[in-house]
């Protein structure tokens, strides 16, 4: 696995802003947006292309589009529903699938509640959006189960991660044969005693859409 820090100013200024308790929803909601764009600029480095021709007033010439089938953009529900807007600025045309998963706070296992997914996502790059990478399971589980509807290449983009949480990537995907990439704006020293990054930033879904 591959794990790329997007090491930015603006990006560590937005997520200093993310960290502070005292910034309210929308300002929250508003700075993770801006952020998934920072982030998604990076994480679509090898994006699949093909070429194409476009007519310009003066002249036709080359040009890039994206390739088909087109890149999937799965946010896991619900906090990563606060990166989808930035994701999709950024590539208009890309298709979006939805997963619910939720941590029991007992176990911190993923669970898995709610799946709008094409049924077959062969020869499909998928862009996995979640704020947090805390104990990995989350995303272990998202991703093992992209694979095994086809996808071939996986990035997977939140906005902090813990190093247990990466450890768990790496541990439990290396028997998968396809690229897999996390882009993270920070890596953050620790996980507590309840499963939370340290410093982290507190429950991203709650900061984003309120306590329910």
């Amino acid at each position: 696995m591959r794990v790329h820090v997007a090491d930015h100013p603006l990006i560590a200024h937005k997520l200093t802003l993310l960290r502070d308790e005292t910034t309210d929803s929308p300002t929250f909601r508003r700075l993770a947006d801006e952020l998934v764009t920072l982030l998604a600029y990076e994480a679509t480095r090898d994006i699949r292309t093909t070429e194409c021709e476009v007519t310009t007033p003066v002249a036709t010439t080359h040009g890039t589009a994206l390739a088909t089938p087109k890149p999937l953009v799965v946010p896991i529900l619900r906090a990563g529903l606060g990166m989808l807007e930035g994701m999709v600025r950024l590539m208009p045309t890309v298709e979006v699938g939805f997963l619910g998963m939720v941590r029991n706070e007992e176990t911190l296992e993923a669970h898995t509640y709610a799946n709008r997914l094409p049924d077959d996502l062969d020869r499909r790059q998928c862009y996995v959006i979640d704020p947090m990478l805390a104990t990995g399971g989350t995303l272990v589980d998202a991703i093992r189960y992209l694979v095994d509807l086809g996808a071939d290449d996986i990035t997977a983009i939140v906005l902090i991660a813990a190093p247990e949480g990466i450890a768990r990537m790496e541990e439990t995907l290396g028997d998968l044969d396809i690229p897999i990439t996390l882009v993270t704006g920070a890596i953050d020293e620790k996980l507590d005693e309840n499963g939370f990054i340290v410093p982290g930033l507190g429950d991203a879904g709650d900061r984003l859409y309120g306590v329910v």
